[in-house]
């Protein structure tokens, strides 16, 4: 598989995501409108969908097809857009713009956008809950979202996130803080996509690492895109993990030290689906696609 073959896998795999996500909400014309205004703002705002192109490609690794993963794809994204509601917030890292739009809270205020990201968190769930395997897997499916997404996960992260701000902190706790705040989703991502695709422990395993590799990479190059990137390729403000004194790899290792770790990260990431074999060589071109991302 060629980059340009790549190109059109992730885009073959949106168009997938994107229609049914369109049916993953209540539609907006549904009491309380205003909320699921919100709702469908912030989750059709755009994106890679990255998060839920891991699920679908883990799982077709293993040999699993494409339509039963759907939901479970469609329940990463709704969570990661809830983590980028609340992140966006005046109370977290303040932004006006995400993806070259207004934030959530700028259009539609604070308290419906912190609504709107409670209500996209549940609903990931419920739609987790229906995905049509053998309910033992969609437990432990569950589960496995579960944890990444609360306090030993990117609640977690996010929290020593905001304690490091403006403090010296030593490289241990960056690597907490991405752990936690970024890879520990893209992790439960390969997870899930492994888990109700019938992998085995090992598999699991590989993917579970290839996961967490992955996410390291991932933290860091946004890290770096917010001093190297420009506005209109990001769709979002550079330069405010300096303004706001964040603890993140280019401040403690220098640009060059953070992009030296980022290509480590990848290229473990990369042989570990090597591992898993043919099938599974769309997870090792995106971990180069992740090294190389502009936006």
């Amino acid at each position: 598989m060629r980059k340009t073959d790549l190109d059109r896998y992730l885009e073959e795999r949106r168009a997938l995501i994107n229609e049914a996500l369109k049916k993953s909400l209540p539609p907006r014309d549904v009491p309380p409108q205003k909320l699921h205004q919100a709702m469908h703002y912030s989750l059709f705002a755009g994106g890679k969908r990255l998060r839920p192109i891991l699920v679908l490609a883990a799982g077709e690794a293993l040999g699993s097809p494409l339509e039963p993963l759907l939901p479970a794809a469609c329940a990463v994204e709704l969570l990661h857009t809830y983590t980028l509601i609340h992140d966006d917030l005046p109370a977290m890292d303040d932004d006006d713009y995400r993806r070259g739009l207004p934030t959530c809270h700028k259009v539609f205020g604070e308290a419906v956008a912190i609504l709107a990201g409670d209500a996209l968190l549940t609903q990931a769930f419920l739609i987790l809950s229906q995905a049509g395997y053998p309910p033992e897997r969609v437990v432990r499916a569950v589960k496995e979202l579960a944890l990444a997404a609360g306090s030993l996960g990117l609640v977690g992260g996010q929290a020593v996130d905001l304690e490091a701000e403006g403090q010296e902190v030593p490289l241990e706790t960056v690597d907490f803080i991405y752990r936690n705040k970024t890879a520990s989703l893209i992790r439960a991502s390969l997870l899930l996509g492994g888990i109700l695709g019938g992998g085995g422990e090992e598999q699991l395993q590989i993917l579970s690492e290839y996961g967490q590799n992955l996410g390291m990479a991932f933290q860091i190059t946004d890290d770096l895109l917010d001093i190297e990137g420009d506005f209109h390729q990001l769709g979002k403000e550079t330069g405010r993990d300096i303004l706001r004194k964040k603890a993140t790899y280019p401040a403690l290792l220098g640009v060059e030290g953070a992009k030296e770790k980022a290509r480590e990260y990848c290229q473990r990431a990369r042989h570990l689906a090597l591992a898993l074999g043919p099938p599974a060589e769309p997870l090792a071109l995106m971990a180069e696609y992740v090294l190389s991302r502009r936006s």
